[in-house]
């Protein structure tokens, strides 16, 4: 897995993104202390409110975006957006209302889905061979996973010492850092594969290409597989750890450590299962076992409102769903690749990201605003979203196409 480091520019980009991750990391975890401190116990309902506004800016903002900067250099548009993530960063310590984390959000938000997508595009291009593009995404993946790891972990070491708000100093650092990397990276050419296309053409491109591959409509379902299980470890991660089992605030951190301890687990043998099961049964393997924690939370949640005991068994199903997500997500960006040309590219992981985005807005508000009124209600409706859409998602992988193109090495369709 690690060889492809040894590509200089895969390098760099690698680097930039771990050390960006971690001071996202941070800011998870201060964003959660901070709605707190301004919400308390309806702290759900406020950071519910700033994910979904988040999800509204990945959805509504990145295909706009993305036409506008299709055609300009990747390297000035990931900069230009790191340096707009740093200066919101350090803004946020400042916030002392709820509408002030939601503007910010926003904003952080937007430059974040101009970077994530121009940044993913780039991957396959300087990694061609499918082999090496599932190493990296592995790497990557494991790079999220460690992020969600180390960096709660780190988190509750500095809150011993330092006041939560300084955590923001340290996101600011990161993403400081990342447009350093960015900066002194040597990028591909981009492509100038077919017409010059208008801005009113590029804007609904990549959910064409969605709408016409069956792989990628696949994607979709496991999308919504995916939003039901965050949005529960996202949202209310800091009601159980504050609200319904009382702990202090390191105990948010250990929360979402578990759920990158999930991920990571699994994170290291996707290359492997990929080859022995193809990218979409390993999906499908995936959306099954992020149903299966959402049944044992529902569970926990019914407990732990009555009792205050589960506390452990919270932190089990957390590390259960964190290795449904990565099954499911670490190996997607294959289809992706698969599925779209260097001409279309960015606009194609633009609409992922765009639509896999638009499923948290129904999770998050249910996480949030149903789970401010009763956690259990809240935790019943995402394991039925959840298992409708895998569901659809098992009968939908077994259909004559998606079999034919389940292999360790797909064909992409070069029609695009």
């Amino acid at each position: 897995m690690l060889q492809v480091l040894r590509n200089a520019t895969y390098a760099k980009l690698f680097s930039a993104q771990v050390i960006a991750l971690l001071g996202t990391g941070l800011l998870t975890v201060a964003l959660g202390l901070l709605a707190f401190e301004i919400a308390g116990d309806a702290a759900g309902a406020v950071l519910g409110t700033a994910l979904t506004i988040k999800m509204v800016a990945n959805t509504a903002v990145a295909p706009l975006i993305a036409a506008v900067v299709d055609r300009l250099p990747k390297k000035a548009v990931l900069i230009t957006a790191d340096l707009l993530r740093l200066t919101i960063a350090l803004m946020l310590p400042f916030v002392t209302e709820a509408w002030q984390i939601y503007l910010l959000v926003f904003v952080l938000q937007s430059a974040s889905a101009t970077f994530t997508p121009a940044f993913q595009s780039l991957i396959p291009s300087v990694l061609p061979e499918p082999d090496q593009y599932t190493r990296a995404l592995s790497l990557s993946r494991l790079a999220y996973d460690l992020e969600a790891l180390l960096s709660p972990t780190i988190a509750a070491a500095l809150l011993t010492v330092i006041s939560y708000n300084n955590l923001f100093v340290g996101t600011a650092i990161g993403f400081a850092c990342s447009a350093l990397l960015v900066l002194f990276s040597r990028l591909p050419a981009q492509g100038e594969g077919g017409p010059v296309l208008t801005w009113w053409q590029r804007l609904p491109l990549g959910v064409k290409v969605f709408a016409r591959t069956p792989t990628l409509r696949f994607l979709m379902l496991t999308n919504i597989v995916v939003a039901a299980g965050t949005a529960i470890v996202l949202v209310n991660s800091v009601v159980y750890a504050r609200g319904v089992f009382g702990l202090g605030e390191e105990a948010l951190a250990l929360t979402l450590a578990c759920y990158g301890i999930g991920s990571l687990i699994v994170a290291l043998s996707i290359p492997w299962l990929v080859g022995k099961l193809g990218v979409i049964r390993t999906m499908v393997t995936g959306a099954t076992v992020i149903v299966v924690g959402l049944v044992v939370a529902v569970v926990v949640t019914v407990v732990s409102t009555a009792s205050g005991d589960g506390w452990f068994v919270l932190l089990g199903t957390w590390v259960l769903l964190g290795m449904g997500t990565s099954l499911v997500n670490t190996p997607s960006s294959r289809l992706l690749a698969d599925a779209s040309t260097p001409a279309n590219r960015n606009l194609v992981y633009t609409a992922q990201f765009a639509l896999s985005h638009a499923c948290f807005l129904i999770t998050y508000p249910i996480a949030g605003w149903l789970g401010a009124a009763n956690l259990t209600s809240a935790a019943i409706a995402l394991l039925i979203i959840a298992s409708a859409a895998g569901a659809v998602a098992v009968v939908f992988a077994r259909t004559r196409l998606l079999r034919a193109a389940d292999a360790p090495t797909m064909t992409a369709d070069q029609d695009r």
